[in-house]
């Protein structure tokens, strides 16, 4: 089978944007994290986020389940172990995985009317 992704991901520019919501939407600012698991196992993640001030918060399990698609808001402390991340905030975040898998990272900034979203792929290993 050739390869499907990467075993190691980093996504170096997290910084939460402004939670407000726009006018008459159902989106508010927030980043995800998308995770696609191909193979016929499940992929065991272990998520490390990393801040210029603290320690890391490491060791964070996910699992995606084979031929799946998990969907991480990094705004939601339920869907990252608990970890509630600062808005307005630099972090970053490195993905272990027990099979190769293929990240994605999502922002949706809402700071001005005219929104920005940019999708991105993390860098892998």
């Amino acid at each position: 089978m050739s390869k499907q992704g990467a075993r190691n991901w980093y996504i170096v520019d997290g910084y939460m944007p402004y939670k407000n919501k726009v006018d008459e939407a159902d989106f508010e600012g927030h980043e995800a994290v998308i995770i696609l698991n191909c193979h016929d196992a499940d992929a065991e993640i272990a998520m490390d986020i990393y801040y210029e001030d603290r320690e890391p918060d490491a060791n964070i399990r996910i699992v995606v389940p084979a031929r799946r698609v998990k969907c991480l808001r990094l705004d939601h402390p339920n869907d990252i172990g608990g970890i509630a991340l600062d808005r307005q905030r630099q972090y970053s975040l490195r993905f272990r995985s027990s099979i190769e898998v293929i990240i994605q990272y999502g922002r949706m900034d809402i700071a001005q009317p005219n929104l920005a979203y940019i999708g991105m792929m993390g860098y892998s290993e």
